[in-house]
């Protein structure tokens, strides 16, 4: 099946505790069905010092699900993503507005 979320998408969360956040999608796990979206989903993970790095609580972008995200639309509002042929070309667009994603 066809990818409707990919990486590089804005996207606005639509429960749990980021409600209301958006971000970029920065990776997709299709097989977990899952996304890393910036700024959403932070939890804060405790590192030792090594010589490289300095330790201490770094706040990771954690996988969130995919039904839990909404693609946003041109003028700003969650939508569904839909799909259909233009000629030869399976693309994606918009349930709302209509326009090709």
């Amino acid at each position: 099946m066809a990818a409707k979320l990919k990486k590089g998408d804005t996207v606005v969360v639509l429960t749990g505790k980021d409600k209301g956040k958006q971000g970029q999608i920065l990776q997709v796990m299709p097989k977990d069905g899952k996304a890393i979206v910036d700024g959403v989903n932070i939890a804060l993970r405790h590192t030792r010092q090594s010589q490289t790095s300095q330790g201490g609580r770094i706040p990771k972008n954690m996988p969130i699900h995919l039904s839990n995200l909404a693609l946003l639309d041109k003028n700003g509002k969650p939508t569904r993503v839909g799909f259909r042929m233009e000629g030869e070309q399976k693309v994606r667009f918009a349930k709302t507005t209509g326009d090709v994603i």
